[in-house]
């Protein structure tokens, strides 16, 4: 799931309580790892990674994923990987468009440009800087 981080969704919704697709339940798969940009609850269930930053909306990785990639989850060693080499994201990069049009003016301008991604909190950029007085 892509796309639901702070400026994608906008605001980070809940929305990463993702089920199981009916097609692989009737085939008996009762859980699946779920990688997103968004946040969920922790009371709901399954591998999950969440948060993935930068998120999709603005061009993260997850972007540049496609459907019938190869992606590997290494828990214990802490790697996110997906098995396509510089070459091939390069290209998917160069081809990329944002799925939303920014903002003329007012407050959801003013959040698309400063809102920082999830690993830095959601907080707005100018809110982090010191201001300097001398």
């Amino acid at each position: 799931m892509r796309n639901a981080g702070p400026v994608g969704a906008p605001g980070m919704p809940e929305a990463g309580m993702m089920p199981i697709p009916k097609k692989l339940l009737v085939q008996g798969v009762r859980d699946m790892v779920r990688i997103s940009d968004c946040r969920m609850s922790g009371t709901a269930f399954g591998t999950v990674v969440l948060h993935v930053a930068p998120e999709a909306a603005v061009g993260g990785p997850l972007a540049l994923i496609e459907t019938g990639d190869l992606i590997t989850l290494d828990v214990p060693n802490r790697i996110l990987s997906v098995a396509l080499d510089d070459a091939q994201l390069a290209r998917r990069r160069a081809a990329w468009q944002p799925r939303f049009d920014k903002a003329a003016r007012g407050w959801t301008r003013l959040y698309q440009e400063h809102v920082l991604q999830a690993d830095l909190g959601c907080d707005f950029d100018f809110l982090r800087r010191v201001p300097d007085f001398t």
